[in-house]
């Protein structure tokens, strides 16, 4: 009999690959960080022994959720200053916050409190932008979190650079720090056009290209920045971006709210992956994207959270229920954005906009187990028609169970396994009192 690290047992198998197999009463093997082998349960008791057993009857498997765009840290402004539009909610709230608090422990204390939560609602992999980027590192390893972690760049000083000479060697730096890490990849993430002049995002492209890295950046979130942009330079963002070689398929787009259909044509022809944060566009009345649209382009569309002080959590399973129904109440049809692509768009789709397409987002052999399990046996689970509709429509963050990441168990039973869940909420308890003191 061969020997596994760890079998996952599962009533029900969403391996979301390809063909999108369902295997029932099913189980998958983990050896080496690496899922070796899906069959019935009865197949691999025959063959595959192991110390380690998770799941089993009444439990639903899947690949962990990936939130393709956030920003973690700020999580300790949630709930800091509600219902005003983008520009005055970042310039007169978000950015003096940054400026008076943001340090290499309030990062890392706040990245914490966010894994958790991420984790605990079934989020294995999250892509990020923001500041003191070995912070939100050293954070993630501990709780044992996939993270592609953006570098942030601006035109303006901030408490990292004063620069853009600064915020470049940043960049630089973390990148030879990180690369390579299994669970740590770094990228570059240029916070917008607005923000960002045209050499400073040039000086970025040459960066992102000889290291050969991801970029992430916000792209046309508001009518605000189409008309800066447009006052600017006289193009549209994404033609702009198009204007200045910046677009390619290394890049992805959070937001895509203001797009036409050229701009949409041309993200498409260039490869650029979209991040969907529908609840944070709704919350600040940005807008919302044209995603059927986009899809029907080709484009890879991905789903992301934001961060919690625009939505205000950091919970994929909301975002897909409310991206379906958005979408399908704006195109007046009930059948745009299905259960199946909502899953995709939080699953495969966002690992393949990533570039690791080949390393999470599904359960196959040969892929790293980044998997969780869903627990079914609750009444708004109940009966169990269709598995995605049941994911989509009526599963919660509370339902996900246990988590695994590169093989490794972080979540058991809901209990966090790689940290102090009261030592991070009391530090976070801590941090929101300086926070609540000094803006009243």
């Amino acid at each position: 009999m061969e020997q596994a690290d760890c079998i996952v047992f599962g009533e029900h198998i969403l391996t979301m690959n390809d063909r999108l197999d369902i295997v029932h009463d099913g189980a998958v093997v983990v050896r080496g960080g690496v899922i070796a082998e899906i069959d019935s349960a009865e197949n691999i008791r025959r063959k595959y022994s192991s110390a380690c057993s998770v799941g089993g009857q009444g439990r639903l498997v899947l690949p962990g959720f990936v939130n393709s765009h956030t920003h973690a840290a700020m999580v300790f402004f949630r709930g800091l200053a509600d219902d005003l539009p983008l520009k005055d909610w970042l310039e007169k709230h978000i950015w003096p916050a940054e400026m008076r608090f943001l340090n290499p422990e309030f990062v890392y204390d706040a990245v914490m409190l966010a894994g958790l939560e991420m984790l605990k609602s079934g989020i294995t992999t999250f892509n990020d932008m923001y500041f003191f980027g070995d912070s939100t590192a050293r954070a993630s390893k501990q709780l044992g979190i996939r993270a592609f972690l953006g570098v942030g760049i601006v035109d303006f000083p901030t408490m990292t650079a004063k620069t853009v000479d600064e915020y470049i060697g940043n960049a630089d730096r973390f990148i030879d720090a990180w690369k390579g890490d299994p669970l740590i990849t770094p990228c570059i993430a240029p916070h917008s056009a607005y923000a960002c002049c045209t050499q400073t995002l040039k000086r970025v492209k040459e960066l992102a290209d000889r290291r050969n890295v991801l970029t992430t950046i916000h792209l046309s979130e508001t009518e605000w920045e189409v008309a800066q942009l447009v006052g600017s330079y006289g193009k549209r963002p994404v033609e702009y971006l198009e204007s200045i070689g910046f677009l390619g398929n290394r890049l992805l787009a959070a937001h895509c709210v203001w797009v036409d259909d050229r701009e949409i044509d041309l993200l498409a022809l260039r490869g650029v992956a979209v991040s969907h944060c529908i609840e944070s566009n709704l919350k600040l009345a940005s807008g919302i994207a044209p995603v059927p649209k986009m899809l029907a382009a080709g484009l890879k569309v991905a789903l992301a959270t934001d961060g919690a002080a625009s939505n205000n959590d950091l919970n994929i399973l909301s975002e897909m229920s409310t991206a379906a129904k958005i979408h399908k109440t704006l195109a007046n049809d009930p059948t745009v954005i299905d259960s199946r692509t909502a899953l995709l768009m939080a699953t495969r789709w966002g690992a393949e906009a990533m570039g690791l397409g080949g390393v999470t987002g599904s359960l196959e052999p040969g892929m790293r187990a980044d998997m969780i399990t869903l627990n079914l046996q609750k009444p708004h689970l109940t009966p169990a028609f269709d598995l995605y509709s049941l994911v989509v429509y009526a599963a919660m963050a509370s339902d996900i169970e246990d988590v695994m990441v590169d093989g490794k168990p972080v979540v058991r039973n809901r209990v966090l396994l790689t940290g102090d869940e009261e030592e991070i909420l009391q530090k976070a308890r801590e941090w929101g009192r300086k926070v609540l003191s000094a803006s009243t």
